[in-house]
């Protein structure tokens, strides 16, 4: 009867070969599938606008057509995606995340929970699970921040300290210390 003709219908795929050796598989539902003449490439072109390459060295791209991403699976378990305001994320088999941000800021995310980000013009941030920071800047100059205080190194040697109480502390190359006060008065000054 009808229901009979329903199930052979649904399972009727159309099959055609391509003049480079390929075969193509239209699906019932809009599904098409090629392979190419040797196995080695398939692309599944989904009814919903997704797309699946399989490519001769293993890496699977999957294409999701709504939210315009690319997903890109290599053999060694590495994982890329790319989503269409031009950010990139690289998942590393080791736990390692890298994300290039549009604007090419590059943040590296590590398994212990270390986070650095390459800005454009060279600076570098590193966040540690600890709370503090280290800012090293293009001009050679490194900031670190600490709960405790703040810091810049100068290429020169200089070192000033910001403490978390207010006192500021300068250590010059040539070995002087000068502490100030929170108020600004100088406490202490080493002129060696």
């Amino acid at each position: 009867g009808p229901h009979m003709e329903e199930i052979m219908q649904s399972d009727s795929k159309i099959e055609k070969m391509l003049p480079d050796g390929g075969r193509l598989v239209v699906f019932p539902n809009g599904t098409r599938k090629e392979l190419s003449a040797d196995g080695q490439t398939v692309k599944v072109m989904f009814f919903n606008g997704d797309v699946k390459h399989t490519m001769p060295d293993q890496r699977v791209i999957y294409y999701y057509a709504e939210a315009q991403t690319t997903h890109i699976t290599y053999p060694d378990g590495m994982e890329v995606l790319q989503f269409p305001n031009n950010q990139t994320e690289k998942h590393f088999p080791d736990g390692r995340k890298e994300i290039t941000f549009p604007d090419q800021t590059v943040k590296t995310l590590h398994p212990d929970g270390r986070e650095e980000s390459v800005l454009t013009d060279g600076t570098i941030i590193q966040l540690n699970p600890d709370g503090s920071k280290v800012i090293q800047f293009n001009t050679g100059q490194r900031e670190i921040h600490t709960a405790d205080f703040k810091r810049r190194e100068y290429p020169d040697g200089t070192v000033k300290t910001v403490y978390s109480d207010g006192r500021q502390e300068t250590q010059y190359p040539t070995g002087r210390v000068r502490l100030k006060d929170p108020q600004g008065k100088v406490i202490m000054d080493t002129k060696a």
